[in-house]
Formats: C-alpha cells, sequence, structure tokens
C-alpha cells in the first residue's frame, strides 16, 4: 500500500461531535473506571491499526506523573494537510468530528479495531486537553485541543527525519468519577495486543511508580499458547499454528492439547476479544469435529459404534483463534460476538483444508490428540449415568430442587438471591436472617471438587456440585442458558480465613470454568464478612479490616472498649450475620468481574491446576500484596 493513499482527502466525515459530552456513556460505556481506561484503548487502537497496515512496528505508552495518558507510535502520522472539500487540515476533522477518519472504506485500511473513527474524537470531546505530535512530510507538527474544541493552531515546531503520531490527554474531571489511570488494567489488554500483532513491539511505563513493560512476541499467537499452557501438562511439545490469508480475511490459529480436562478457548476479531464467541468460533468448532472424525474414521482409530461429541473433541484443549476482517458486524455495543453469517463457512473451509494437511504431516501428533479425544468419549460413554447428566437427563436439569437448599418464595429472578454459604452453622444462621421472599440458601458441606483437575464426568456426579447447579438452575457448559437462572444475583459467602478464600476460589474456578456466562453477565458476587466486632458500652461497630478496625479504635478510644475478631461466619448469631453480611442496605459485594479472561485463566490453572512449581511462584510473587491473612 502506497503512502500517498493516506492523505487529507482519504478522511471522510459521517456527523459531528455534539452528542458526546452529554451522553458519553453511548460512546464508552460509562464514566467510571472501565469508560476511564475505554480513552486509552481508542487512541491505542489508532495505532494498532497502524500496525495492521504494515505502517507502525512500535508503540509505547505511558502514565504521567501528572495523570495524564500518552501513546507514541511509528506509523504514517495522522494527516495535516489541508482536507480539499472542508479546507481545514484533516487532523483538525479527525480530533473534532465524531465519524471522521480513514477507516470508512477498505483503501486506507484494510481492516481495523476500535470504534472504527470514533475513537480519538471521543476521547478529545472527554478530555480536559489534549496534545499532539505529529512527524510527517519531514516536519514535525504541534496541536492543542481541549473539551473537543482546538485550543491552538497547528504548526511546525521542528524537523524530523521521521514519521509517527504522540497523544497525550487528561481526562476532564467534569465528566469522570475519578481519573486515576490503573497499570493492572493497562497491563494485560497490551500484551494481549502483543500476542496479537506478532512482531510489534508494545511498550509500557508508569511514570508515578516507576513500574516498566516491554512485550514483543515473534511467535504471536502461539506464544500466547504456550504462556497459557506453561502451567498444565502438553500433549505434543508445539502449539498447532494454522494460518489462512485469502479475500482480506486473515486466520490465524494456535491450538495445544492438555493432560487436563478444561477446554479453553479464546478468540478474537481484529483484535477484539469475543468473549461471546460468534460465527469464527462456530467454524472452528465445526472444522476440528469434521476433520478429525474424518482422521479417526480413516484411520480407524475407534469403533464406529462410538459417537465423539463436540466436547469430546475439546478436552483439554487449549486453543486461540484470530480473525482479521474488513467489516466485522459485531452484536451488541460492547463487540463481544462476531455476527457476520459468512465467516462460519470461511473459517471452517480454510481450518479443514490446513488442519487436514497437519494431520497427514504429522501423524504422530495427530495420534497423540486422537487419543486424548477417543479417552473422553469412552469415559463419558461408559459412566452411563455421567453421559445422562452430560445429555440433560439427569439431576443436573432435574426439576426437584436439593433438600438443602432453603429457597425464597419470589419466581422473579431479577428479585432473587442465592447465598452460597460455608458449612450447616453459618447456613443455620443465614437461613434464620434472611429475607425470606428474595433471599436463598445454600449451604455447602466442605470444599467442592477441584474442576480444573478432574474430568466432566466426575464433576457432575460430586454432590454439592450437582445441587449447586440444580438450584442455578441454568445448566452448564453448551447446555448453559442464562433464561432458566432462578437467581441473578449468585453471592459466594465464606469465612475470612484461608479455608474459605480456598473454597471461594474452587467455585470461581466452576463458574469461570463451567457458568462463564454468569460472571461475563456480573451476576456473581463475594460477600464481605466483617473481620472484628468493636464494642464499647452499648455501642457495636463492625469493621472489615485492620485498617478500619485501628481507625474506628482511635475514634471510640481505648479503653472499655472490646474486640472479637471473626474467624467464622458461624460465630455470628443471625441478626449480626443480616446486619454486617446479608441486608442490602448495609452490606458489602464485590462484584466478579473478568476484564482479562487470558490473565484470568492463566490464574485458574496456576492456583488449581497440578504444577506445583508456577503455583509456588505465583504465591511468592503475590504475597506482598495480601492485606489479611488468617493463619
Amino acid at each position: 500500500m502506497a503512502e500517498k493513499d493516506y492523505g487529507a482527502d482519504q478522511i471522510k466525515v459521517l456527523e459531528g461531535l455534539s452528542a458526546v459530552r452529554k451522553r458519553p456513556a453511548m460512546y464508552i460505556g460509562g464514566t467510571g473506571k472501565r469508560g476511564l481506561h475505554h480513552l486509552v484503548w481508542e487512541v491505542l487502537d489508532n495505532s494498532i491499526d497502524e500496525a495492521l497496515a504494515g505502517f507502525c512496528t512500535k508503540i509505547s505508552i505511558s502514565v504521567n506523573t501528572d495523570g495524564s495518558v500518552t501513546v507514541i507510535d511509528n506509523g504514517r502520522g495522522i494527516p495535516v494537510g489541508m482536507h480539499t472539500k472542508y479546507k481545514v487540515p484533516a487532523i483538525e476533522i479527525v480530533m473534532t468530528k465524531l465519524h471522521a477518519g480513514g477507516k470508512f472504506d477498505n483503501s486506507t485500511y484494510k481492516v481495523s479495531g476500535g470504534l472504527h473513527g470514533v475513537g480519538v474524537s471521543v476521547v478529545n470531546a472527554l478530555s480536559e486537553w489534549v496534545e499532539l505530535e505529529i512527524k510527517r512530510d519531514g516536519k514535525i507538527h504541534h496541536q492543542k485541543y481541549s473539551r473537543g474544541d482546538k485550543a491552538t493552531e497547528l504548526k511546525v515546531i521542528g524537523d524530523t527525519d521521521t514519521t509517527g503520531t504522540k497523544v497525550t490527554f487528561f481526562p476532564d474531571a467534569e465528566i469522570f468519577d475519578e481519573i486515576i489511570f490503573d497499570s493492572d488494567t493497562l497491563i494485560p489488554r497490551i500484551k494481549e495486543l502483543a500476542y496479537l500483532n506478532k512482531g510489534l513491539a508494545l511498550d509500557f511505563e508508569d511514570k508515578r511508580s516507576g513500574i516498566k513493560k516491554e512485550y514483543c512476541f515473534e511467535g504471536g499467537i502461539e506464544s500466547l499458547i504456550c504462556d497459557l499452557n506453561k502451567t498444565r501438562t502438553s500433549l505434543h511439545e508445539k502449539p498447532i499454528y494454522l494460518e489462512s490469508k485469502d479475500n482480506n480475511i486473515e486466520m490465524e490459529i494456535a491450538m495445544q492439547y492438555t493432560t487436563g480436562y478444561t477446554e479453553t478457548l479464546i478468540s478474537f476479531v481484529n483484535n477484539i476479544n469475543t468473549i461471546e464467541g460468534g460465527t469464527h468460533v462456530s467454524g472452528f468448532k465445526a472444522a476440528l469435529t469434521k476433520v478429525t472424525n474424518t482422521y479417526i474414521k480413516k484411520n480407524k482409530l475407534l469403533k464406529d459404534s462410538v459417537d465423539i461429541t463436540g466436547q469430546d473433541m475439546r478436552e483439554g484443549l487449549t486453543a486461540v483463534a484470530s480473525l482479521k476482517i474488513p467489516q466485522p458486524q459485531f452484536e451488541g455495543q460492547t463487540k463481544t460476538k462476531l455476527g457476520n453469517a459468512d465467516i462460519k463457512g470461511i473459517v471452517e473451509s480454510a481450518m479443514s483444508l490446513k488442519l487436514s494437511e497437519f494431520y497427514e504431516e504429522n501423524p504422530t501428533v495427530a495420534k497423540t490428540i486422537v487419543g486424548k479425544i477417543t479417552s473422553a468419549a469412552t469415559a463419558r460413554i461408559a459412566a452411563q449415568k455421567a453421559r445422562e447428566l452430560v445429555r440433560r437427563k439427569s439431576a443436573l436439569e432435574s426439576t426437584t430442587l436439593p433438600g438443602k437448599l432453603a429457597d425464597c418464595s419470589e419466581k422473579d429472578a431479577s428479585k432473587c438471591e442465592l447465598f452460597i454459604v460455608e458449612g450447616d452453622s453459618a447456613g443455620g444462621s443465614a437461613k434464620q436472617g434472611r429475607v425470606r421472599d428474595t433471599q436463598a440458601i445454600l449451604p455447602l458441606r466442605g470444599k467442592i471438587l477441584n474442576v480444573e483437575k478432574a474430568a466432566i464426568t466426575k464433576m457432575i456426579q460430586n454432590e454439592e456440585i450437582r445441587a449447586l447447579v440444580t438450584a442455578i438452575g441454568t445448566g452448564i457448559s453448551e447446555q448453559f442458558t442464562m433464561e432458566k437462572a432462578r437467581y441473578h444475583k449468585i453471592i459466594i459467602m465464606t469465612d475470612a480465613d484461608v479455608d474459605g478464600a480456598h473454597i471461594s476460589t474452587l467455585l470461581l474456578t466452576f463458574f469461570f470454568r463451567y457458568m462463564l456466562e454468569l460472571i461475563e453477565g456480573g451476576h456473581v458476587y463475594l460477600a464481605q464478612p466483617p473481620l472484628y466486632k468493636i464494642q464499647k458500652g452499648k455501642a457495636v461497630h463492625y469493621v472489615y479490616s485492620d485498617e478500619e478496625k485501628h481507625a474506628k479504635l482511635e475514634e471510640v478510644g481505648g479503653q472499655g472498649v472490646t474486640i472479637q475478631r471473626y474467624k467464622g461466619l458461624g460465630e455470628m448469631d443471625p441478626k449480626q450475620l443480616w446486619d454486617t453480611t446479608m441486608a442490602p442496605e448495609s452490606r458489602t459485594l464485590k462484584q466478579i468481574t473478568i476484564e482479562d479472561v487470558i490473565e484470568a485463566d492463566q490464574t485458574f490453572s496456576t492456583l488449581m491446576g497440578d504444577a506445583v512449581e508456577p503455583r509456588r511462584k505465583f504465591i511468592e510473587e503475590n504475597a506482598k500484596n495480601v492485606v489479611n491473612l488468617d493463619v
């Protein structure tokens, strides 16, 4: 693609910018933490698009000491020439007009992420100030903006023999609840983009704390597979890598089987994490099933009477599918599901061809994979009861609720809460203290099965998990149906000690692996029970951390004060448990979210998987971050 193809007249204008400041949530999803960080993604997406077009090899992102953010790339530089139609420099149109950019036809950018031209203008509209430095045509151009309006004229401030764009912005305090950029939010996405763009260097620096990160993966998504599986035992040394480019559609697939039982399938379209899947994922699954079945039958590796399901095909599979397509159609504003109907067939056809070639050229790896798949199928079929559970003919789909469940009377799921409580003692207090109309209680006996290390056939025979799935009502995995949910709030309520934390992790691992939609939909919460009861005379105070305890003691004075440290929920009577942990008007709940599915997958596999060394390293590295630890 010639550089002259990206000039002033390639900038198209669709509409104005006036509504952005009035309704920011329509453009960035909200004015809280997520919306604030979305500004960074919009600026970064422009630089990534330059990389996708083949003109950018390095991007640097920094959070500055004043709280602003800078993104620098070595792409072509935003056009600064005079636009023939609008009679102003093209950069001003890009910055001040909504839906203005070079992405509305396929001549300048074949593919692009972001909001397709909305991005940088929205960032401008929602920032107190934006400063631009553009290296282009041998000159360094500079301009500033304020709350969407031009603050200075575009001017040349020097000469250069390089090209690129530098954008620095400070969000507007009139718009956002709080302006504090979080490195822990920024770093995973930056690392993810480095995986998805093979050979692209992405550097990050937080100048407030001194944190620096540099990412560049020559292996691309193959490197990602190796990273995801570093805590698992792989069945073949190298990931399978399949690549196809046809009609401006680029497909990359990397996959590797492990000895485990859980399936990890992560998909992207134009660098956007399609956590809800879509037509490209359907094409992937169809191709895997078709090609592997054909290979098995051709080589007579399994009896004809055995029916292998897609679930068998993907047991222990870690896979990443990344597509780059010209005109993606995402379902919903959150862009989490691809809707292009033709992509299913394109992916299925391309992957079938490439995977068939791989099997034929690598028979040893193919037979190892088939062995894993046939073992999964044989185990499923041999366990008749488990097979019936998987096929929704058992307690997992039973209309008979578990006997230990104290259900609520309300039938509208949106008004109902399920408390998953550790132990019968706490369960008894919770049952007595609850609001029976809308709060249900399910006590669990001890620790549930670690699903990270168990086959699904074993998992669904576990009494505690069966009770949990039946109570929630949605089914699991491919049979999951949110419309059947009996509660829209699932609240994990465990003791504030090591055992309680372990039980919470086991439950969250189960939800992450088999009911991910509950987490994605914002339906899973952790209750935050108090750590201390502080009493002076008749005045009682509950505090939730050591810091709160010290502050409260300074407030109420030290003499005549009694302090009780709660080691378990069962130590509270029903009224105390209600007042501190269950009452909607006074409780504290932590909503479980998955900002980064890759990091979540790695964390669960590290903490709950077979490999000991990565778990030890994780604990050593994160022990300093522990605030409350009861040993």
